[in-house]
């Protein structure tokens, strides 16, 4: 009794170690340390964008429209005399929830989906597999705007027509891990041991999935980012006054030669924010998968 009470005491630590372990690797990666950096500042800025913004980002001046930078706006006005500086900081909530949220929920679809498969097999693989492929088959940006157009514009509808796209790729993540593992030694012992088939997916299949689910999820935000700008862009997005990184890109297309700014600030934002979650999936494939261990960053 003694001796299980000492080890399940052990267990948080050496999580905790693991995970200090990781995140010190990823600093060492220079591609996901930069990564990392881009991600806090973005956080930073949609956290503490009602103390950043220097206006009021829906706060109209129409005596000073499509004015270029000054001390008053550092980047300028928009089209009706708004800040573009304090609706940058603000966007970054928007392309912040619905790339995290959408990814969220396409995960969750997309590992239940893929372990199912992976553990049932039989018709029950097949059928979600063909339906996985049939909804792969269809073009992404097709589907997201016939999705987008049925539901109408908002962000909740965005969030899930995006998770509609993304689960995907979870699912045949989550499928090929399971059968890779689903007849190894400590899962027949589960079995045998009278273990349920819900038990054996969730306690003993999922946990050794993780590793590339959590590198396909952080890749993953930037595509649903990408996704939210481009839904905006073609005006599906969150609508006005609320400020988006892809509706500011929109408006201030017609504006590229009088204010540049104007849709260069909201395209480069999108472009860091991208790259970002590129340059911390990237990381996290060379710290998580052990047959690239050997070459870049180790755990030590």
């Amino acid at each position: 009794m003694a001796i299980f009470q000492r080890n399940t005491k052990v267990k948080p630590a050496l999580c905790r170690t693991g995970a200090l372990a990781v995140s010190a690797a990823l600093l060492r990666h220079k591609s996901a340390g930069a990564g990392m950096a881009i991600i806090w500042m973005l956080l930073v800025m949609a956290l503490f964008a009602p103390w950043l913004s220097p206006h009021d980002p829906n706060e109209q001046d129409l005596y000073h429209v499509l004015q270029g930078p000054s001390r008053a706006h550092l980047l300028g006005t928009d089209d009706v005399g708004r800040d573009l500086l304090s609706r940058v900081l603000y966007g970054a909530r928007i392309s912040l929830i619905v790339g995290l949220l959408s990814t969220l929920t396409a995960t969750v679809i997309g590992v239940f989906l893929g372990l199912v498969a992976g553990y049932k097999g039989g018709l029950i693989d097949g059928f979600i597999m063909r339906l996985t492929d049939t909804v792969m088959c269809i073009p992404g940006l097709i589907l997201l705007l016939v999705m987008a157009a049925a539901l109408g514009p908002g962000i909740h509808n965005i969030i899930i027509a995006i998770s509609a796209l993304g689960w995907t790729v979870f699912a045949r993540i989550t499928r090929g891990q399971v059968l890779m593992v689903r007849e190894l030694p400590y899962v027949e012992a589960a079995r045998a041991a009278g273990a349920s088939g819900w038990r054996i997916m969730f306690q003993h299949l999922l946990p050794n999935s993780m590793a590339p689910l959590i590198v396909a999820s952080s890749i993953t935000v930037g595509g649903a980012i990408m996704l939210e700008s481009a839904a905006a862009f073609l005006g599906l997005g969150v609508q006005p006054p609320t400020p988006s990184w892809g509706e500011a890109l929109r408006v201030g297309y017609s504006y590229l030669e009088i204010v540049p700014l104007f849709s260069l600030a909201p395209g480069l934002m999108i472009t860091l924010a991208v790259l970002a979650f590129n340059f911390l999936g990237d990381g996290l494939r060379d710290v998580l998968d052990p047959r690239l261990r050997g070459e870049g960053d180790k755990i030590k």
